[in-house]
Formats: C-alpha cells, structure tokens, sequence
C-alpha cells in the first residue's frame, strides 16, 4: 500500500506535514480516502505531540481487507473518537462500548494517523455509513460533536416533555439547541451576551437568556435538563435558582480542571451530573439517522487541508471565533 499524507503536532506545537505507510489491510479493515474533517477542541490537547490529528473523519472507501462484510470502494463513512472495541467484555456486549477498558482512542493509539490526512485505515466496525442527504462537510462535525451531544441527550431518560437549558452556543451548544428541539424539548439558551439570540431561536430555541452581569436570572420555567458546553464552570449562583429539583446537569466541555458545584444544593436538590462522552456505535448511528430525517446541519467554517489552512483553523478556534465548527477540506 502506498504512503499517504498526514498532518500530526509537534513538540514545537506547529502543524507537521508528513506521511505514513499502512501494510496490506488485513481482516476487517478498510482504506478510507479523506473527503473532511472536523476540528474539536480535543485536537488543541495534541497539538504538541508527535501524532496524526483529527478525530472527525468523513471519506469514501477506496479498499477493504478479507474479512470486511458490508462496506465496498465507493461508500461514504465517518468515524470519531473510538476506532476500535474489544466487542467481548460487559461494556461492548450491552451497546456502552464507548466504555471498553481496551478500546483504542483518539490520543491513545493509532498515532501514525488522524482525519487531518489524505486517507486513513480503519476497521470497518467502528466506521458509520453516511446518509446520502448529509454532504461530507456537514457530516464531519457530528462524528465527534454531535455523538456527544447525542449520547447525554438520548442515553439518559431525556423526555420530549423536559426543558432543556444549553448553556454556551458554540461548536457543541448550537448542535445541542438542534438535536433537543428536534425531539420535541423546549430548549433554554443561556448566553452571557444577546448576540446570539436570534440565531439561537432560528436553530429552533423557545427561550433565550443573557446571563453577563446578571445576579439573578429571569426565565419562565425551571429547567429539568442543563447541557454545559461553555469553557468554563457555570456561575451555580446564577444557575441552581433555575434547575428543577432532580435536574440533569451534563458537564460535556473537555477540561483538564475540576468540575466544581456547591454540595448542599446539591444534594438537597437531588442533581444528578452525568460524565458522558462521546457515543456507543449503536447510539451514533441512531445520531446520524436522526440529524439525516430532521435536517440538522452544523453551522461550519471550511478551510483547506494544509499546513497553513490548518493553523489558521486551530488560531480561529483559539481565538473565539469560530462559527461554529471548523472543517478542513482536502486540496485536489
């Protein structure tokens, strides 16, 4: 198999160009030309290592090794943060394979390749066909943000009758205000400015509040469900008058920090706070098949799959001025 292109970090933390040569694909694998890729936040903890990036991958299947079943050259598939399961322990027999204590994980393994790259080798179980009604670019972004948005959303009990609080409209919070208004959820945006009020209830909130300078915070109803995807911890202060007693609070922001709630309320309230990552593939596959019959489409800015095009990508997600998901497009 020839080599091919990827883009990994470095000690320097600058993009690297390099390449990469697989062995013959053996068992289930599949060779998987790369068509997009999304940029997550999690790709800035690897930035300073010696590793292919990119954990959004979207492409179309150029070979497949012996054992493959289903996929042939030519069909389109993604894959995200996990690319391998042992699929015998308790966790990957029960559908929670996200949870494998062998699984193979963005960071972890599989170093010499990512989804900033020309082609990637996966194996074909941890690969998800594509709808045909969602383009390459729309669907790199729901590889990693929308499973994760769709896991705390659909694996907890979430019901179409709850209120749904988001707190931060960004690459996660505008996903999030989608997938909870499509399930029939009144969905609360919390946002510390108004800026982005009317794109919020374009992207189909009911409510909408400003929390910047605020003591207290007027809204029309509690909250049974609060999705934080801000950097940064809520102001509980501001946030545990509006929660409901027994709320849902799903921290889903990535931060090597602590996880900080004042403990009375806490209890007192009956909170439950979920530690959810990323999808099971069952999950992930119901995530694609429901974004692909209600139409819900990443707000994404493209830049071109290069050293350049990738930095500028990273500076702009650095920066706060992403809207809202990067997505990096091969250069022919």
């Amino acid at each position: 198999m020839p080599s091919f292109t990827v883009f990994k970090g470095s000690k320097e933390g600058k993009i690297v160009q390099s390449t990469t040569t697989k062995p013959d694909l053996f068992d289930d694998q599949v060779l998987i030309k790369v068509t997009a890729s999304g940029l997550c936040g999690t790709d800035e903890h690897y930035l300073h290592a010696d590793q292919g990036l990119g954990h959004e991958g979207v492409g179309t299947v150029e070979a497949t090794g012996p054992a493959v079943k289903s996929l042939k050259k030519g069909d389109r598939v993604g894959w995200g943060y996990i690319t391998w399961s042992c699929g015998q322990c308790s966790w990957c027999l029960t559908g929670r394979d996200q949870y494998c204590e062998q699984a193979q994980r963005y960071g972890e393994a599989n170093h010499d390749q990512g989804s900033f790259s020309s082609h990637a080798v996966w194996n074909e179980s941890h690969v998800f066909r594509v709808p045909d009604n969602i383009t390459d670019a729309e669907a790199a972004p729901l590889m990693c943000g929308g499973a994760t948005i769709w896991t705390a959303l659909h694996s907890y009990g979430i019901k179409s009758t709850d209120r749904v609080g988001v707190m931060g409209v960004g690459g996660l919070g505008h996903l999030a205000i989608q997938f909870a208004a499509k399930m029939g959820c009144e969905v609360v945006v919390l946002s510390s400015s108004d800026a982005k009020k009317e794109e919020s209830m374009k992207l189909g909130a009911s409510e909408f509040i400003a929390t910047k300078g605020k003591d207290k915070l007027e809204i029309s109803k509690k909250l049974n469900v609060l999705i934080v995807t801000t950097s940064f911890n809520p102001d509980w202060k501001q946030i545990i008058p509006i929660l409901s007693s027994q709320a849902s609070i799903f921290p889903l922001t990535v931060d090597m920090g602590d996880f900080a709630i004042p403990q009375l309320p806490l209890i007192l309230n009956g909170y439950n706070i979920y530690g959810s990552a990323v999808a099971s593939r069952p999950v992930h596959n119901s995530m694609l098949k429901f974004a692909a019959h209600h139409q819900i489409k990443p707000v994404n800015m493209e830049f071109p799959m290069t050293v350049e095009g990738i930095t500028k990508a990273m500076d702009t997600l650095r920066d706060g001025k992403m809207k809202y998901r990067g997505v990096l497009i091969p250069v022919a």
